[in-house]
């Protein structure tokens, strides 16, 4: 899970996520026109977040389009669904010390 979130602690990455889970399957172009930064740095962002696990580029025709890929991205929630809840165990246990103490 560590490179999911190095992936999308990246502001411009993040961006770019949020992007694709909303326009489903786009072109470099598409998502260029909505980021500050230079089609190659989208590019390179594109392959941080495929290398992540949380897109994959599609081949239409002589174009590739990129999409947003769930699987990894619900396996971050679980994770920290599990973290939340283990410190969710902690603090109770010792509000129940502090309370007997």
């Amino acid at each position: 899970m560590a490179a999911v979130f190095a992936a999308l602690g990246d502001e411009t990455r993040l961006r770019l996520v949020a992007v694709l889970c909303v326009g489903g399957a786009v072109s470099i172009a598409q998502l260029t026109a909505t980021a500050d930064v230079t089609r190659q740095a989208v590019t390179r962002h594109l392959q941080v977040l495929a290398d992540a696990g949380l897109v994959r580029d599609v081949k239409v025709g002589r174009e590739r389009l990129w999409q947003f890929e769930p699987g990894q991205l619900d396996e971050a929630r679980r994770s920290l669904a599990l973290i939340a809840q283990q410190w969710d165990d902690a603090l109770a246990r010792l509000k129940l010390a502090v309370e007997k103490g």
